[in-house]
């Protein structure tokens, strides 16, 4: 009868059924796509950098009308934010993230034909801006489920791989457009993204089902927790019924309450009760967007902080290569400040993930304190004027970069801020609120 603690004979595209937050299992698959997904979506885009000056020369503009491409893509991207968790309620994580990879490696492809600046904003800013929101927000939102005491240090961890991305793909670009030129490189990119579909299919549902656990304390089985009562008064009269439900084999059976009713009329009054309850807990997944967490005035600190810490995110991995190429430096040179920044975030993703999973610390103060000496580090630049002075100043950027980066989305599953249960709903909101300023950095910087 302990069989159902968690179902573990279901086909690949059942959701995984527990008892409580499993902390591993599946989850290790869904942090392993992540990774990739991680690479191919973020990890793209601060490559794009490699670009900047060959597409200057094609299209004979400025740095900053190039940057509007990668602008209108974070923008996209960040603002369709409640629409991905919105479709991600309706039709579930793994079909919207595949969906994503096809619009990713849509707008990509295109893009290699382009012809203006005006074609790469629609196709890389509008097209593939959206692919990479239905492709990130779903995936972190459904591996933050999967953990709850590791959450923080296996989110850091599995985020690195955009990290890794931005170190391999920035030299091997490189070396690609002198090769194939830079039209057929975004070509090779665009079919490389492709493989986010694989990594959506990966992202198989999660259900927890600890309320009915915590309600089933008198009788010690789960197979029957459509039958369990709320308290001991009614214990009693319920473990009457038991025989009759044995014979049917299923606790689910219709018959099974028919013969239990003309026993007495208060278990079918509790038993009426129970199926109710058993009923209410997927009425919250119906609600597609909950914007109640705008209630939530830690929320809505949380959002604000969120808001100005990303105007630094995307302009140093952007403009690092552009502004080493101004002050002299070589163009290998310049590709390995970039890798050297990637490296460096690695190592800060994988330590803020180390001290957050530390119980006694209040993440929030972690988290901000990171963001304080993020902005020391964007205070540096422009005091740097030869290769290992803004080589310093990438490698600090980087590892801050990394400590918050990894972690600031993962946070709202804390109770300090919104808690576990509305983490889906919150991050829509969250990142939503980020467009404007993934919209203003890069061109403010350019």
């Amino acid at each position: 009868k302990k069989m159902t603690v968690k179902a573990v004979k279901m086909p690949c595209t059942a959701p995984n059924v527990y008892t409580k937050v499993p902390d591993g299992g599946w989850g290790w698959t869904v942090a392993f796509a992540f990774f990739f997904v991680e690479a191919l979506t973020y990890g793209i885009i601060k490559s794009f950098g490699v670009f900047f000056n060959d597409l200057m020369e094609s299209f004979d503009e400025t740095n900053s009308r190039i940057s509007w491409i990668i602008s209108i893509c974070v923008f996209v991207q960040t603002f369709t934010a409640p629409l991905s968790t919105v479709l991600s309620n309706r039709f579930g994580h793994r079909l919207v993230v595949m969906a994503g990879g096809v619009l990713i490696s849509t707008g990509m492809v295109i893009a290699s034909f382009a012809r203006t600046v005006v074609d790469m904003y629609v196709t890389i800013g509008v097209i593939s801006g959206l692919g990479y929101c239905l492709s990130f927000l779903p995936t972190v939102t459904i591996l933050s489920q999967y953990f709850d005491k590791r959450r923080s240090l296996v989110t850091a961890v599995a985020s690195t791989g955009e990290c890794f991305a931005v170190f391999s793909f920035a030299p091997a670009i490189t070396a690609l457009k002198e090769q194939i030129g830079w039209r057929y490189s975004l070509l090779a990119v665009g079919v490389l993204q492709l493989s986010i579909v694989v990594c959506g299919a990966l992202l198989r549902p999660i259900v927890i089902k600890e309320q009915e656990e915590v309600k089933a304390q008198p009788p010690e089985e789960p197979t029957e927790t459509k039958y369990m009562l709320e308290n001991e008064q009614t214990r009693t009269s319920i473990e009457s019924i038991d025989s009759g439900v044995e014979i049917t084999t299923s606790p689910s059976n219709v018959p099974g309450n028919t013969k239990a009713e003309p026993k007495s009329e208060e278990p079918k009054e509790n038993v009426q009760v129970l199926v109710e309850n058993k009923s209410t807990p997927p009425e919250p997944k119906t609600k597609l967007l909950d914007f109640s967490v705008m209630r939530d005035y830690s929320f809505i600190c949380y959002a604000f902080f969120g808001l100005f810490a990303t105007l630094g995110f995307f302009a140093p991995s952007l403009y690092i290569i552009p502004l080493s190429l101004s002050l002299g430096i070589g163009k290998d040179h310049s590709a390995y400040i970039l890798s050297a920044m990637a490296i460096a975030e690695v190592f800060g993703r994988i330590s803020a993930g180390w001290v957050l999973n530390k119980k006694p610390i209040r993440k929030i103060y972690i988290e901000l304190i990171c963001v304080v000496l993020l902005s020391v580090a964007l205070f540096a630049f422009p005091f740097a004027s030869e290769f290992w002075g803004l080589m310093t100043c990438s490698i600090f950027f980087g590892f801050m970069l990394g400590t918050v980066a990894g972690t600031h989305i993962p946070l709202l599953a804390e109770d300090d801020v919104v808690g576990i249960a509305k983490m889906s709903s919150a991050a829509g909101v969250y990142v939503f609120i980020q467009s404007l300023a993934g919209l203003a950095g890069p061109p403010l910087a350019g």
